[in-house]
């Protein structure tokens, strides 16, 4: 089963066009281009792929890859 990281990955890189060598624990949604636009869109698909509710609110230009996987795990481990 691919790692939390590796779905992340897969969402950014089939529906926001990043380079799959772009995205690492540490790069923030800032460094891949992602404007308030693009991260509300990225909550949609990203609850959807991992079947939770993410608010746009909980996701901003300065959250890292390492605090998307955290906060799926987080809310993943409530299911």
């Amino acid at each position: 089963m691919p790692s939390v990281l590796d779905r992340i990955t897969e969402v950014l890189v089939s529906r926001f066009g990043v380079e799959p060598e772009e995205v690492t624990e540490d790069t923030t949604m800032r460094d891949l281009d992602l404007d308030s636009l693009a991260l509300v869109e990225f909550a949609l698909v990203a609850g959807g792929e991992f079947n939770i509710q993410i608010d746009d609110e909980e996701i901003g230009a300065e959250s890292s890859v390492k605090d998307l996987i955290a906060l799926i795990d987080s809310k993943s481990a409530v299911l």
